[in-house]
């Protein structure tokens, strides 16, 4: 994550240099960059303790639809979206339908889930002066993965270990929320919203992220 983090930062900010190739027409009508965000966890079960940076990222691409002859216009796209959910809990029995978060009693050094999202995002976008962006949106999002990681000790003595396992079982299908993003040229702060459940009614723990974050678009 970190790695793939750091490289995406790296092609970005090379490529930002050169964004005097791409012609005004054609940076206009499609816009790529990514997010870089933490998710805040507006509900959590009992005795889940978040860490406080929950990193996560997304990469999108979006079409732009001018609207009449003004700078303004009406996106529309895909993109991947992973977040990650870090705590002090493991899920109880991966291979049980109802998700329980247990908290770790030995010692430990990372326990997460991993969600992945293919995204559809719509956005209206608006410019000032050409610089000054303002974005107001909706995007769905349908599960593609998932996936927890757990690195410390099986029992009070040990030994420790590095643990991942795949398919995490009852999560919602598909999530949906608004999102919002204002900034200066290709830095914007970011925000989503998702008030759709992580996991299915019944099958698992209220969890209703909220991603806050900067977005970088030189394109």
């Amino acid at each position: 994550m970190k790695k793939l983090g750091i490289l995406l930062i790296f092609v970005v900010l090379a490529t930002a240099t050169q964004a005097q190739i791409i012609t005004d027409k054609t940076s206009k009508k499609f816009t790529i960059g990514f997010d870089i965000y933490t998710d805040v966890l507006t509900k959590t079960p009992a005795n889940y303790n978040a860490r406080t940076i929950n990193q996560g990222f997304n990469v999108f691409g979006t079409y732009n639809f001018a609207l009449g002859k003004s700078a303004h216009t009406f996106s529309l796209g895909a993109g991947i979206r992973s977040q990650n959910f870090y705590s002090n809990t493991q899920i109880a029995d991966l291979n049980a339908d109802t998700i329980q978060f247990v908290p770790i009693s030995n010692n430990y050094k990372k326990s997460k889930i991993n969600l992945v999202y293919l995204d559809f995002p719509a956005e209206f976008r608006f410019r000032f002066n050409n610089t000054w962006k303002v974005g107001i949106g909706f995007k769905l999002g349908v599960a593609i993965g998932s996936k927890t990681k757990y690195i410390g000790d099986i029992t009070a003595t040990g030994p420790r270990v590095y643990a991942k396992e795949k398919r995490i079982n009852s999560l919602e299908k598909y999530t949906f929320g608004p999102t919002f993003r204002v900034g200066y040229k290709w830095i914007n702060l970011f925000a989503y919203y998702q008030p759709a459940r992580v996991f299915q009614r019944d099958l698992g723990p209220e969890f209703y992220p909220l991603s806050v974050g900067l977005t970088i678009a030189p394109f």
